[in-house]
């Protein structure tokens, strides 16, 4: 529930005026209190009469569960997962329909999907947030559904499915897709990657199989795969929820999913692939509340993190942070972007597409079907008067140009390059075509960073390395002295992987004037590489070395990626 949402009802209501509202919101800010705690606290409200007045606002009833017991048969209306998925509690039966208590009783959406996914009547009605959550932890139990109970779920319906795909006698796949048990299956396959903290998942139809699979902290893992004939539901079903065009299975896709998923925003990104055996859809999880967009969260290296955020608080430059897909480059440069959020400060970004929406920052995705281009946003942004601008990616001359002609005008620009480490930044850009006079006089630093899977706190366990991993890590018996080496063992916490989270490794290149004297002789990567680590860089492999003598990776995690 929205704080200023139900702040309005109050006023709507005419409980509280405007003035006494805007009190009570600034002291929960102030306080990190919940909206009601600081009504009671403040003596306006109490419980009961808080969650009335929403119940009055939305014509609904309020219902107090404290003394009152679902009777099994109306639990069983709803699935655990359903209920789970959209903290949804079944109240009573009636002529009316099914009467639902929502955590959220504001969430309108959650109470569309219950309706379509039930294919009956939903009346919600309002009753204590906490007594809902206990009921629902008490009654469906807190861990998620196995995929083979949410195949079950199927019923008879998935079995008619079958058949029809069988016998090539499907007449519509759009019905086939809006079909309840598959709007279920979909819903929770969505519910569990959230839960496992998912970053991808993936439908990928084979010959004779159908798989599903998740990537977790950088690795793939896969689940229960569901029957070979859900494979065309299923995926007919995400490009629905995607308003992507479900006739057109030759052409690739991409759309967007915005839902709401125990309680959290998540955004999707869908992109479709057509293979020999059907559509490969992979879904990139956008979960605005599992990423802290804090510089000092990204745990770089003390140095490493104040020479950033010097050079992004100077007037103009380039500031390019690089590294292979997946390694965390754009969180690093939203964290420097929330970093230097002022008021005094115009930011802009172009981006493809834009991930996370930042207050106070105007972001524009780009669209190349329609022209809009990297290079063509970014001429449109120097007729905005921008203070500083982030390019998602330099991928072009153009773009790169248009970049440096925004520094030497007084802009400072942020990007990312796709290079193996940061001197390979400078190579690139010259193989691209820029100048190096004009990469010498603008560029300010290039951060190279990876990012690894943490070992597991609850399984940590030390061990002493053979002589074969520690001259892979070009180290000798006598370089590690007394220091400790970790792996995890596996447990439930991490699902027996001995990995739980991830932290990122970096590299700083300080473009300084030896540095600036090679770029112009258009040094190649491993003379810029040597220079830079004379004058003081720690490469990749060293940062990585920290990280294992820390105890937080492993030497496995360290010789993958560096």
């Amino acid at each position: 529930m929205n704080s200023r949402q139900i702040a309005d009802l109050f006023i709507e209501q005419q409980v509280l005026e405007s003035s006494q509202i805007d009190d009570i919101l600034t002291e929960a800010n102030l306080t990190g209190k919940s909206l009601l705690q600081t009504m009671i606290d403040n003596g306006f409200v109490d419980q009961r009469s808080f969650y009335q007045v929403i119940a009055d606002a939305t014509g609904s009833e309020f219902v107090d569960m404290s003394e009152r017991e679902v009777p099994l048969e109306i639990l069983r209306l709803i699935p655990s997962g359903l209920a789970r998925l959209h903290r949804a509690l079944p109240i009573e039966m009636n002529d009316a329909g099914l009467s639902v208590a929502l955590v959220d009783p504001l969430d309108l959406r959650a109470a569309e999907d219950l309706r379509f996914a039930l294919g009956r009547d939903i009346n919600i009605v309002v009753a204590p947030t906490d007594q809902v959550e206990e009921r629902i932890k008490r009654y469906y139990g807190a861990e998620t559904s196995t995929m083979e109970e949410i195949l079950k779920q199927l019923g008879e319906t998935g079995e008619l499915l079958a058949l029809r795909a069988e016998d090539g006698t499907t007449l519509d796949v759009e019905a086939e897709a809006n079909a309840t048990p598959i709007i279920r299956f979909v819903d929770l396959i969505l519910f569990q990657a959230i839960q496992d903290r998912a970053s991808d998942i993936h439908f990928e139809p084979f010959e004779n199989e159908f798989k599903i699979r998740y990537r977790v902290d950088g690795a793939l893992y896969e689940m229960s795969p569901p029957p070979r004939h859900l494979a065309l539901p299923v995926i007919s079903r995400v490009k629905v929820m995607a308003n992507m065009n479900i006739a057109e299975r030759r052409l690739p896709q991409d759309g967007r999913i915005q839902k709401n998923i125990a309680g959290r925003t998540i955004d999707m990104r869908v992109s479709t692939l057509p293979t020999q055996f059907g559509e490969s859809v992979v879904l990139r999880v956008l979960d605005r509340t599992t990423v802290n967009l804090d510089l000092d969260a990204l745990a770089m290296p003390d140095y490493i993190r104040d020479y950033v955020v010097e050079v992004i608080n100077r007037p103009n430059g380039i500031f390019i942070v690089t590294g292979p897909t997946g390694s965390g480059k754009t969180t690093t440069l939203y964290s420097c972007l929330r970093r230097i959020n002022t008021i005094d400060a115009k930011l802009l970004t172009a981006e493809e597409p834009v991930e996370y929406d930042l207050e106070g920052i105007v972001q524009v995705p780009v669209n190349d079907g329609i022209g809009l281009s990297f290079a063509r946003i970014l001429r449109a942004f120097l007729r905005q008067d921008p203070d500083r601008i982030m390019v998602g990616e330099t991928r072009d001359l153009e773009t790169a140009q248009i970049s440096i002609q925004a520094s030497l005008t007084g802009h400072l620009v942020f990007t990312t390059l796709h290079t193996n480490d940061a001197s390979g930044a400078i190579t690139r850009l010259i193989d691209m075509g820029v100048e190096p006079f004009l990469i010498s006089s603008t560029l300010e630093a290039v951060l190279g960073q990876r990012l690894l899977r943490s070992i597991c706190p609850q399984c940590r366990s030390p061990y002493q390395p053979n002589e074969s991993m520690l001259s892979q890590l070009g180290l000798a018996r006598r370089d590690i002295g007394e220091k400790q080496f970790f792996f995890g063992k596996g447990c439930e916490i991490c699902n027996q992987t001995g990995y739980k989270g991830r932290k990122g490794i970096y590299e700083l290149l300080k473009i300084t004037d030896p540095l600036r004297e090679l770029i112009n002789q258009r040094a190649p990567t491993v003379v810029l590489k040597q220079k830079a680590v004379e004058l003081g860089m720690i490469t990749l492999r060293q940062d990585g070395l920290r990280s294992i003598f820390q105890g937080d990776t492993t030497v496995e995690e360290v010789l993958k990626y560096t």
